[in-house]
C-alpha cells in the first residue's frame, strides 16, 4: 500500500472526488466545514477510525488513561479519522499530535475541533477539523470503539478505505475500489494537463471541450 500512497500524494481531491462519482460513489465527500488547520496541508493514506462520545462521570486520569490507550492502540502510517460524536471539546492537542507523529501517523481528521494549534502546526502534523477550542477531553469524553465504521456527515468510513484532503475538502474511497480509482485518476490529470496546455495556447474553450471532454 505505500506505493498506493505514494501515488495518491500526487493527485488531488476533486479530481479523485470525479472518477468517483463516475463510477456511481457519489456520496465521497465529508462535510465541507472539515478544513485544513493550515490552508496548505495535504492529508493522504489508509484510514484507521476511532468513535466515542461524551461522558462527565469521567474523573480526570479515567479520562486521560483511556485517551492514552486510544493513541498506544492505534496502529503505525495510517490516516486516524475520528467521530467524537461532540463539537464541544477538542479532539486532537500538541502532545497527542506529537504522540502520533512518532508512530508514522499519516495525519489526523476529525468531525470536531482542536487546540494547541499554533503548535501543531509548528509541528507539521496534518490535521483537519471543524474549528478550534482550547476546552479538552479531561472529566468529558471517552472513546467507545477503535477500527469500527463511523459515519461523518452522510459518509459511512472504513478502517482500511483511503482518503484524499486538500484545500478543496475531504474525499474517502472505498477500500474495493482504490486501486482503479488512483488508476483512473492519473490518467483524468494527464488529460487535464493537455488541455491545460491547450487552453493556454488559445484554443477556443468550446473546441477544448469537444477535444478532451473536460472542464
Amino acid at each position: 500500500m505505500t506505493d498506493l500512497s505514494q501515488r495518491l500524494s500526487k493527485c488531488y481531491a476533486s479530481a479523485i472526488h470525479d472518477v468517483l462519482r463516475e463510477k456511481g460513489y457519489g456520496n465521497c465527500v465529508l462535510p465541507p466545514e472539515i478544513q485544513a488547520l493550515q490552508r496548505g496541508q495535504k492529508l493522504f493514506g489508509e484510514i484507521y477510525t476511532l468513535s466515542g462520545h461524551v461522558d462527565k462521570t469521567l474523573t480526570r486520569h479515567e479520562s486521560l488513561l483511556l485517551w492514552s490507550q486510544v493513541l498506544s492502540k492505534v496502529p503505525n502510517g495510517k490516516v486516524i479519522v475520528c467521530q467524537p460524536n461532540t463539537h464541544s471539546i477538542a479532539l486532537m492537542g500538541e502532545l497527542s499530535a506529537r504522540a502520533l507523529m512518532v508512530k508514522g501517523t499519516k495525519g489526523y481528521l476529525m468531525d470536531g475541533h482542536c487546540r494547541d494549534v499554533e503548535e501543531i502546526i509548528d509541528a507539521k502534523f496534518p490535521v483537519f477539523c471543524r474549528l478550534s477550542t482550547p476546552a479538552d477531553i479531561v472529566e468529558r469524553w471517552k472513546y467507545d470503539a477503535l477500527g469500527d465504521p463511523i459515519t461523518i456527515g452522510s459518509v459511512t468510513i472504513r478502517s482500511g478505505d483511503f482518503i484524499i484532503a486538500d484545500m478543496d475538502g475531504a474525499v474517502i474511497i472505498p477500500q474495493e475500489v482504490v486501486e482503479e480509482v488512483v488508476t483512473e485518476t492519473e490518467k483524468v490529470m494527464t488529460t487535464e494537463s493537455e488541455m491545460r496546455k491547450a487552453i493556454l495556447s488559445g484554443m477556443d474553450p468550446e473546441q477544448a471541450y469537444l477535444k478532451f471532454r473536460k472542464f
